[in-house]
């Protein structure tokens, strides 16, 4: 199914050129309109109406978090506040927020780039869709809102938290697609498990999961305990929100709407770009954002482009499911470890449960990390051998992996705090 067919499954040089003619008058209009971008270009001698091909946006500068930050809260915005319709920010946890604001076109826009990511994962106008993400400055509840309405289904803004309160909807108002993180999801599971409740008696047809990296592993498990097909989305407050990629029904790869958005995979360390098939951190250019336009941002999302074309006749190109972050990423003892690669392991060895988290601690000038593991009760209460077997399993694996030694902790179940949003899968206690 396509939500806009003649987009979707565009020829690429048509698409390439339409990308052209887009770029050069965004990169015009964010020159005449932001003094941020103005002031870059002319340091670095760039005419944006020098600009021949899209190769050339490769002599543009990178936009970071930082920038956003920076230019708080308005000093971005390409359009005057009187033709903002909207505001949204990231929630600052690591710092002052960043703001984006959204013209009435940029509703619009944004609400048909979610429709085109719904349809893709198999919801229709028929389907009763419940979004347990936060409604708040967060993108995600509003985006994906707006889209779900746009094709015609009934949506229940639930927002986030109370998971008992979340089961009931769903078994009172026939919820047929669940869109929260993929990590809230296994909660929503196991919490129905718990209550007892037959999984068959619920409509839950579809999971539409994002906001954080998870593994394939994962998927397989909450599609098993809630008898759904899950599927990825992607997307970033900085950048739009939800919209900006997602899983067709193959789930092999998230398509990424290209007529509005160009994409780079740059090397993190040297901004070079990575050679075809690898791995590198995800650059996006805005082409038809008009209050928030943004050039060559750096997303820290590291994946990998798929340039094979999807058997489900889509012609934009893929990207894998993001495997961590640059600044996620930890270096220990020189070597750079994903929590995502440790995820892979753990979700492989039976008995252990879909919870756990990774404790970074620095004994003199070595780096130690002990990976705390939820396992089942019938392995935490189970004879000591049996218990030391699993460890060991757990390390060898996660050695082999890692390339470094980690010690593995096993705990009970529900020992690992809970989340209602993205998972806290890392504490580093390193003062670095």
């Amino acid at each position: 199914m396509y939500w806009e067919p003649e987009r979707e499954c565009m020829d690429r040089d048509e698409l390439r050129q339409l990308q052209l003619e887009q770029l050069q008058a965004t990169l015009s209009r964010v020159y005449m309109n932001v003094p941020f971008y103005r002031k870059k270009f002319d340091e670095l001698g760039i005419d944006p109406d020098e600009l021949r091909s899209l190769e050339d946006i490769r002599k543009l500068p990178f936009t970071t978090k930082n920038d956003l930050r920076d230019n708080y809260p308005y000093g971005l915005f390409a359009v005057p506040l009187r033709e903002v319709v909207r505001i949204h920010a990231s929630s600052g946890t690591t710092g002052m927020s960043t703001v984006v604001g959204y013209t009435k076109n940029d509703i619009k826009t944004w609400s048909n780039l979610v429709a085109r990511v719904l349809t893709a994962a198999g919801v229709t106008k028929d389907d009763v869709v419940q979004i347990a993400f936060g409604y708040s400055l967060f993108t995600g509840g509003f985006g994906l809102h707006y889209g779900a309405e746009r094709i015609g289904a009934s949506v229940i803004p639930i927002s986030s938290g109370n998971t008992d309160r979340q089961i009931r909807i769903m078994q009172d108002f026939k919820t047929t697609a669940l869109i929260c993180t993929p990590s809230y999801a296994s909660l929503i599971a196991d919490t129905i498990q718990e209550m007892g409740i037959n999984i068959n008696s619920l409509s839950l047809k579809y999971g539409l999961f994002g906001a954080e990296p998870w593994s394939e592993k994962m998927r397989q498990e909450i599609q098993e305990k809630l008898r759904i097909i899950a599927t990825d989305n992607y997307g970033l407050s900085e950048v739009m929100g939800p919209g900006v990629a997602g899983e067709c029904l193959e789930r092999n790869g998230l398509h990424i709407n290209e007529d509005h958005f160009y994409v780079e995979l740059v090397d993190p360390e040297t901004l070079e770009p990575v050679p075809p098939g690898e791995v590198g951190e995800l650059v996006i250019t805005t082409l038809t954002k008009e209050a928030f336009p943004v050039i060559r941002f750096r997303t820290r999302d590291l994946t990998r482009f798929i340039p094979e074309q999807c058997p489900c006749g889509r012609k934009t190109v893929r990207m894998q499911r993001v495997m961590g972050r640059t600044d996620d990423m930890l270096i220990i003892r020189g070597v750079n470890v994903f929590p995502s690669q440790i995820e892979n392991v753990l979700m492989s060895v039976e008995g252990t449960e879909p919870h756990y988290q990774i404790v970074v601690d620095r004994k003199g000038a070595l780096d130690e990390v002990t990976v705390m593991v939820e396992v089942s009760e019938a392995i935490f209460f189970d004879e000591m051998k049996r218990q030391t077997g699993l460890v060991e399993t757990i390390k060898k694996r996660l050695s082999s992996e890692l390339n470094i030694s980690v010690n593995v902790k096993l705990v009970e179940k529900k020992t690992i705090e809970r989340t209602e949003g993205k998972a806290k899968r890392v504490i580093d206690n390193r003062k670095l």
